[in-house]
């Protein structure tokens, strides 16, 4: 009490721990554990047990383990297993039960704050009297986010709400979690082949100050609601009140995401599909906005077929809509002009001044990622997103060599994550849907 804190208060710091020492300890116990089990997995097989049905506990234990910790840690540690989480497709199959359970579960829950301390938020966000904006509001969160919690309410005119309040100490959290993760980046390697970790750390660096300020989510919100408003096939919820560290939106109810991916019939799966890619390619032309934070809990599809789109502090800006040069790209690629596409992407910037690389070998490295574009539907699976996983993260193939050759322009790198985190998921919805024909409607450059 020395501080200042109320017993409530002083339950939330333990849940969510900010001291550096502390959340650094937790991080580190990661890899840590990792390695022992690996250790042991060799002492049972060199005790005569299967090697695949060890590999197959390692894998579970360590999932647990990892999402259990990022977890409780929330902050910028939670946000990274979120990002993961999209690439859950690209992991071979005797290893992706087990983290699939894990990231779901993250995505679903973490602990949550006191009422004490949520109604002290509160207060300081939109005022003493708060509780006068509001008919009703249920103290028992009803979903939990990397840096914030919400709770469900009734707006004193009568419509019913979703409450985001940013959890005390998100801020020092989220940065201090990243700073610490970006030293175990290798660890994390192992469970997205063929994915360069560290950009994703950087690039979520990047962003966290812009997250963190929910006035700038509000901002965003407004603009693709409005986008969207009347749509018939996408509901965005329009935001009622927002503060710094608060942010009030209408209410939408719909089944996840993961719950489709889990238990959802092809139907469904397709239909899903279908809205996710739409909703990609449309919003920046719609709205000059890509949302940037494709993980199957920001998606949801509502009893009326429309899919609800939520969480906006994470966007790419982009008032001309998609980059026109990524239209041509894909075009030249599936046209087999090699020529073309290799002058395109050095004007792009993603070949190096002075770094030379066959032009033939670039189209050979980029070809395999626009078969979706090449038949009138296509077909989204695991087995595609790991067959791409595994042939760019050979270390002795050429692709490999290819992709190590090309760079990743900074004004690329978010459309780049976004668009492969999409893909992730209609991998994992084993959805087919004719992608190319949202392509050629929303894509610059896509038609010649």
């Amino acid at each position: 009490m020395r501080d200042g804190r109320s017993t409530g208060e002083n339950h939330l710091v333990n849940e969510m721990p900010r001291k550096a020492v502390a959340r650094t300890a937790r991080l580190a116990s990661l890899p840590l554990g990792v390695a022992g089990r690996v250790v042991g997995g060799w002492g049972k097989r060199l005790a005569g047990q299967d090697a695949a049905e060890v590999s197959a506990q390692v894998s579970a234990k360590t999932a647990e383990q990892l999402f259990a910790v990022l977890g409780q840690l929330k902050g910028g540690a939670m946000k990274f297993g979120q990002a993961l989480s999209v690439f859950e497709a690209a992991v071979p199959d005797d290893m992706a039960a087990p983290y699939r359970e894990a990231l779901t579960k993250l995505q679903a829950a973490a602990p949550p704050m006191s009422a004490r301390a949520t109604h002290r938020m509160l207060a300081e966000q939109l005022g003493r009297s708060w509780r006068s904006r509001f008919a009703e509001f249920d103290d028992t969160p009803a979903a939990s986010a990397s840096i914030g919690q919400v709770h469900r309410g009734i707006w004193h005119d009568g419509r019913p709400v979703a409450v985001k309040v940013q959890y005390p100490g998100a801020d020092e959290a989220l940065m201090s979690d990243l700073r610490q993760l970006s030293r175990f980046s290798r660890l994390f390697q192992a469970l997205v082949p063929g994915t360069e970790i560290k950009p994703l750390l950087a690039e979520l660096t990047a962003r966290m100050t812009e997250e963190l300020d929910y006035r700038q989510e509000a901002d965003n919100q407004r603009r693709v609601a409005a986008a969207f408003d009347g749509d018939e096939n996408f509901i965005v919820p329009k935001v009622v009140a927002s503060a710094p560290k608060v942010l009030v939106s209408e209410w939408v109810d719909g089944i996840p995401l993961a719950r489709i991916i889990r238990e959802g019939v092809m139907e469904d799966r397709d239909h899903a599909g279908y809205l996710l890619a739409l909703f990609h390619y449309s919003a920046p032309a719609r709205a000059g906005m890509l949302h940037a934070d494709p993980h199957p809990g920001n998606f949801m599809l509502a009893d009326d077929g429309r899919m609800c789109v939520i969480d906006f502090g994470g966007v790419a800006r982009l008032p001309g809509g998609t980059p026109e040069p990524l239209g041509r790209l894909m075009r030249f690629a599936m046209e087999g002009d090699s020529k073309s596409l290799y002058e395109t992407l050095r004007e792009e910037g993603f070949v190096r001044p002075g770094t030379q690389v066959p032009a033939e070998h670039v189209h050979a490295y980029l070809a395999p990622f626009i078969e979706p574009l090449l038949t009138e539907r296509f077909h989204f699976t695991r087995q595609w997103m790991q067959a791409q996983a595994e042939r760019v993260g050979d270390l002795g193939g050429q692709d490999f060599r290819t992709g190590r050759s090309l760079n990743l322009p900074p004004q690329y790198l978010l459309i780049h994550r976004v668009l492969a985190g999409t893909t992730g998921i209609l991998c994992q919805l084993d959805a087919e849907l004719p992608v190319r024909e949202i392509v050629e409607e929303w894509q610059p450059g896509f038609k010649a």
